[in-house]
């Protein structure tokens, strides 16, 4: 959505198909990051986010075994110094209606692309069933797979990303809030789980982390035993976790982290998770899928507009993002390995991982984690020609 506002913005004529009929998946994360909200005030939508109900964080505290790291956002450089919990659907919806302001820009709801259309070994467009279930076809000078982990045209061209090993999977399921409880991102790693609670103002989204692959094992142990855990990591969620009434309401979300060794194939451009698939850790996945289409939108538009865009230019865009993808999945698969692995394979009171102790004892580190997270390596900006100054 962000490529296409700032193709269009550019006066390229481009096309965004969108599979269902509306955005709300719970899968979505929430996290709108500084470096995020910066590129929405270049682009002129700071009054329209303001409006758009969320929460704003200053702080990041994650107890670890007992013991607390706080990150304070509130030192981090530039105008903002918090992360915004926003329901992702209402983040799209808003670029959505920016972009559709724009005459060269075309959204398709309830459209599902089924594959690539290729003449020569290159991708001239995409095979689609339409809103009417008729399959189609469209042509385009570029097709860009921003269709997830699960990519159905990376799959199909044949693309296959390196696997990194995870030690997680993820429960996901709600439970009310009640106006007295903390806001915000409340984390918490125990010995064999942890518990992560996304506010989401009437409700906390729930992230609850298991070993990986004990999904069906952990599952026959019934459900009270995923209330004992919860209560047992957050005991104020105790007097309603039993909300949460079998399994039914436990979706399981498969962690993954890979990443394509080349994100392009002639007429095709791959960002995002499809190009490089992030773990929750950090919430960074929807800050570091913007900054690809943001780079992309400020190398392909000129190209795109005069006609001679070739796999060159799709080759500049992976050599500008392949550097921050690669610095973070690093620091994701470290804290999987020393923290997160610690902690699930644990069965009982253990000391936290030394890189939690240290993170504890060093406002430096914690300053540097901050701006990791919040910011990221290598921010993007928006370009001249997609810029607009906020209303009034």
């Amino acid at each position: 959505m962000m490529l296409g506002l700032l193709l269009a913005r550019a006066g390229v004529e481009v096309t965004v198909m969108e599979k269902h009929p509306d955005f709300l998946r719970d899968f979505r994360g929430d996290t709108v990051h500084a470096s995020t909200l910066r590129l929405l005030d270049e682009l002129g939508l700071s009054d329209e986010f303001a409006a758009v109900p969320h929460r704003e964080i200053e702080k990041l505290a994650l107890t670890v075994q007992g013991t607390q790291v706080v990150m304070d956002l509130r030192r981090i450089p530039g105008p903002h110094k918090h992360i915004a919990l926003v329901p992702q659907w209402d983040f799209l919806e808003l670029l959505a209606s920016a972009a559709e302001r724009e005459p060269s820009f075309t959204l398709l709801r309830s459209t599902e692309v089924l594959g690539p259309v290729c003449v020569d070994d290159a991708v001239v467009g995409v095979r689609y069933r339409g809103a009417d279930g008729e399959v189609h076809q469209m042509r385009a000078t570029l097709t860009v797979a921003c269709d997830g982990r699960s990519s159905t045209l990376r799959t199909a061209m044949g693309l296959r990303p390196k696997k990194f090993g995870v030690p997680m999977d993820v429960w996901w399921f709600r439970v009310p809030r009640d106006a007295e409880d903390p806001h915000g991102l409340a984390g918490v790693l125990g010995a064999g789980h942890a518990q992560v609670a996304i506010d989401r103002g009437d409700y906390f989204q729930c992230a609850y982390i298991i070993p990986k692959g004990r999904d069906e094992q952990l599952r026959a142990q019934g459900i009270a035993s995923l209330h004992r855990g919860v209560v047992s990591l957050v005991p104020w969620l105790a007097d309603r976790i039993g909300t949460v009434t079998s399994f039914d309401d436990v979706k399981l979300l498969d962690v993954q982290l890979n990443r394509l060794r080349r994100w392009y194939t002639e007429g095709l451009l791959l960002i995002g998770d499809a190009a490089h698939a992030m773990s929750p850790v950090g919430g960074v996945g929807i800050n570091l899928a913007v900054a690809d289409a943001v780079a992309a939108g400020r190398i392909l538009a000129g190209p795109l507009r005069a006609g001679t865009l070739s796999s060159r230019h799709l080759a500049r865009v992976q050599a500008r993002r392949w550097l921050p993808a690669v610095l973070i999945q690093s620091v994701q698969k470290m804290i999987h390995r020393r923290v997160i692995g610690v902690a699930v394979a644990s069965t009982g009171q253990a000391d936290p991982p030394l890189l939690v102790r240290l993170a504890a004892r060093l406002p430096l580190l914690r300053g540097v984690v901050a701006y990791a997270v919040a910011i990221g390596p290598l921010p993007e900006h928006i370009p001249a020609f997609a810029r607009r100054e906020p209303p009034g």
